[in-house]
């Protein structure tokens, strides 16, 4: 429940129906499948394993396989690009906040509620949506100072199921309406034109990659929680992988069959999910319920993803310093809340940061953490040592070219493409201060291990008390 959680969030809800509608519908989700089980589900497996291994967080992982090699400082830069992640993920889950407690005031069905004011009065409000961005960056502190079984796995127990029945309730009320079916027959329709187009392999990479978080950090971090005879290829890999696509295609099910059956269009992006459907709900028969599971159910796969996100960091800065949890979760959730002010403030600057993080920030992680299982640890003692060891499903060799080659060079490919793509355009500047950040990042980061090894001994791995 706490790897599905963390995985599904905007991505699913939010960013796989609409870019299922820009890319082709059927056709886009057999490329989103196949890239998904070809390559975020080995890779959610290595990440997952390594962390069991070592039972360390991210820079103690690194330190453990790596030993004195230079490597060690990319592991910072993991933990860094995580927390940029973190900053303005932080705003969008109180969009998501937002929206749900309105959803329980009725505020949406008031006399002369106007969807589009409501939402611009509310974006373009910095104080709102600061403070939406301080309840939220609080309340996930306040969760994680619980630890991992009495925090989040209590979390997550209670909001995923209530969001998987939300979303099955949606899904039935949408279908039985005039038209609905309309959307369903739009979203599962292979349009194979597209399956030629490198923009919908390339779409249907960055779904498959962004909705499971692979190489965030997040899988290593949970798998350093668990125990020794766990099931890895199962639980971490095939498991939430399912888990995973299916609350995505829980989405498409809810939401194409309302679009389609009151005349939206499946391709508005963030004006689908809070100005488009918020007019939609008035007019079904119950509308108040429906709004009320729809964006509680949003919030809480946001939610349940931020946690994920936050506690790599909680858990790395409480194995690297003599601080307990409660100061590490204060100090982590204080840096994320002070980064993510200006993506709060501006969503101008929120885009920004999205661009350079999702374009090199996340597969620079990714390729760091794979390749420290490829070559480092060796794919092939991986799969011999953890995967295969008391698993229900048995891995074979076929595994390891894929965590050697196959997905480094995928991130090589994704840093590629952004910078070739962006050539020419608006973004263009944008692209050349992304990638100069990595390196900066990269060259300090090597540089302040070092100068941190030189002068600390390894702190032992702090345990989660019972918790």
């Amino acid at each position: 429940m706490a790897m599905v959680g963390a995985m599904v969030g905007a991505g699913n809800i939010w960013r796989m129906p609409f870019t299922t509608g820009q890319n082709g519908g059927g056709a886009f989700l057999l490329a989103y499948v196949l890239l998904l089980f070809l390559i975020a589900v080995p890779g959610l497996m290595a990440e997952t394993a390594l962390g069991r291994y070592t039972q360390k967080g991210v820079i103690g992982s690194f330190k453990q396989v790596a030993g004195d090699s230079r490597f060690r400082g990319v592991s910072l830069v993991v933990v860094l690009v995580n927390i940029a992640l973190m900053s303005y993920y932080a705003p969008i889950i109180g969009q998501a906040l937002y929206y749900a407690v309105h959803s329980l005031l009725l505020t949406f069905f008031q006399p002369g509620f106007d969807a589009t004011a409501f939402w611009e009065s509310f974006a373009g409000s910095p104080l709102l949506m600061i403070g939406m961005h301080t309840v939220t960056v609080a309340a996930i502190g306040g969760v994680l100072l619980f630890g991992i079984r009495q925090g989040i796995e209590r979390v997550v127990k209670w909001m995923i199921p209530f969001m998987v029945i939300a979303l099955v309730a949606i899904a039935i009320r949408g279908v039985t309406l005039d038209g609905g079916m309309q959307g369903l027959a739009f979203a599962f329709t292979p349009d194979w034109q597209y399956l030629v187009q490198g923009d919908t392999w390339v779409a249907a990479l960055g779904q498959a990659l962004f909705s499971t978080g692979l190489g965030w950090g997040i899988a290593l971090t949970y798998g350093s929680y668990l125990r020794k005879y766990d099931d890895v290829p199962l639980g971490a890999g095939v498991f939430t992988a399912i888990g995973n696509t299916s609350i995505g295609l829980l989405a498409i099910f809810a939401v194409f069959p309302v679009v389609f059956a009151f005349g939206l269009e499946p391709t508005a992006g963030a004006n689908l999910m809070f100005i488009s459907l918020v007019q939609v709900f008035p007019e079904l028969v119950g509308g108040q319920i429906w709004a009320m599971a729809f964006f509680l159910g949003f919030f809480f796969a946001t939610f349940t993803s931020g946690l994920g996100i936050t506690e790599v960091g909680v858990t790395t800065v409480a194995e690297e310093t003599r601080l307990d949890r409660r100061q590490t979760v204060a100090a982590v959730s204080l840096l994320i809340w002070l980064l993510g002010i200006p993506s709060a403030y501006s969503s101008e600057f929120l885009g920004q940061m999205d661009f350079v993080f999702g374009n090199w920030g996340l597969p620079l992680a990714t390729l760091a953490i794979i390749g420290l299982v490829g070559w480092k640890f060796g794919a092939e003692r991986m799969r011999v040592l953890e995967l295969n060891r008391n698993s229900d499903m048995f891995v074979g060799s076929w595994w390891n070219g894929i965590i050697k080659y196959v997905i480094p060079v995928v991130m090589v490919f994704i840093m590629a493409y952004g910078a070739v793509t962006s050539l020419g355009t608006e973004n263009e500047l944008l692209m050349f201060g992304g990638i100069a950040l990595m390196l900066a990042l990269l060259a300090v980061s090597t540089v302040l291990m070092k100068f941190v090894d030189s002068r600390t001994e390894s702190v032992p791995k702090a345990t989660d008390g019972g918790n």
